[in-house]
């Protein structure tokens, strides 16, 4: 068996298509979208990072409001510009690139952005929301995963998701949003971690395997149940290569594989791009 490879880059492409027509239509209307950045200090790359986000935004006409501070920026410095952010009316959602100086509380940085300019989706607010499974930014990794999943037709419904991994960015919201009676989702969800005894045997059980932990290879073909839809969201790095939470073995035992670069990654991004654009249209 050789798996069907979940391409992140041909459906992220869709996706900003769809996303630049939205866009053209509400700047016709005079309704212009816009997405703000805030970068604190010097990280090399929290800068490349926040430099790509622009470069999204511009391919799908999105404009950006971009604020950097430096290295001695302080708490007040910070928030008095997310402020500023949260108070133009152009700025649809609002990105803090972390990590922040040290000497900065990033939990009351992040809690100062408006909940409905939240582009991450991470805001307690909205995470309760997705709790109480009320309409608001969704998290921008699972979000994209449930649309990679269902863009390549893999049969989520009624089965068993198992997510590897309990972080706030990706397995904690993920095991909520499959688990819930929605398109693409409505799964029995198990979550495993570290702590888990005999971790593989649950893996094993899975028809959808969604890995966010971190840790280079740590699923191996012997842990994949034949034909089960495998996810790597996980990613670290060896020197200056990028690797996936998945053996790339796996894919001769599973059914639908993410490729080590261009599955999970470049879905994030476009779901970024719709929080922004659906925050624009909200405002509207």
């Amino acid at each position: 068996m050789t798996a069907i490879l979940l391409d992140g880059n041909k459906v992220a492409g869709r996706m900003k298509m769809e996303i630049a027509d939205r866009v053209a239509r509400l700047n016709a209307m005079g309704r212009p979208v816009a997405l703000g950045t805030i970068l604190v200090g010097d990280d090399g790359p929290s800068a490349k990072y926040v430099a790509m986000k622009h470069a999204d935004c511009e391919e799908v006409g999105i404009a950006s409001r971009h604020v950097s501070l430096g290295s001695d920026a302080t708490q007040d410095d910070v928030t008095a510009a997310v402020a500023a952010m949260n108070a133009d009316t152009e700025v649809a959602s609002i990105l803090v690139q972390l990590p922040l100086p040290n000497g900065i509380n990033e939990e009351q940085v992040l809690l100062s952005v408006d909940p409905a300019k939240d582009v991450d989706g991470l805001h307690p607010v909205n995470l309760g929301k997705l709790v109480m499974g009320a309409p608001g930014p969704l998290p921008c990794t699972p979000a994209g995963i449930v649309e990679l999943l269902a863009s390549y037709q893999v049969p989520v419904e009624g089965r068993h998701v198992v997510i590897i991994g309990r972080g706030l960015t990706i397995g904690r919201p993920l095991s909520l949003l499959m688990a819930m009676k929605r398109p693409g989702c409505n799964a029995a969800v198990s979550v495993v971690h570290t702590g888990v005894a005999d971790m593989a045997s649950i893996v094993r059980q899975g028809d959808i395997v969604i890995s966010a932990a971190g840790v280079a290879g740590l699923v191996t073909p012997d842990m994949i149940k034949p034909g089960a839809a495998v996810v790597g969201a996980g990613t670290s790095w060896e020197g200056s290569r990028l690797m996936s939470d998945v053996d790339e073995a796996a894919a001769e035992v599973a059914g639908w594989i993410s490729p080590r670069i261009g599955g999970v990654g470049p879905m994030t991004r476009a779901m970024l791009l719709r929080n922004c654009l659906n925050a624009a249209e909200r405002m509207s």
